[in-house]
């Protein structure tokens, strides 16, 4: 399975969006300071998961998140957590 996944920054104005297979793992790298592109916005909450059969299923919908539509309904879900 692989997972689509969004973070928030809890310091700083900052969504991040990717995908994996191994969502505790990919959250410990990112919190750990291990991924050089969010170090510096550390530490993250998971706001958005969701799982597909395949990869190219995942990969649609993470090019809708990183959208500019798909950041705004981030920003919306985000808001109210």
């Amino acid at each position: 399975m692989i997972y689509v996944y969004a973070l928030k920054s809890k310091i700083r104005n900052y969504i991040y969006v990717g995908m994996t297979s191994d969502i505790n793992d990919r959250m410990r790298r990112h919190n750990s300071g291990y991924e050089k592109t969010t170090r510096s916005y550390r530490p993250f909450e998971l706001i958005y998961l969701e799982e597909f059969k395949n990869r190219q299923e995942a990969r649609i919908k993470e090019k809708y998140l990183k959208s500019g539509v798909g950041k705004e309904f981030l920003k919306r879900i985000s808001s109210k957590s």
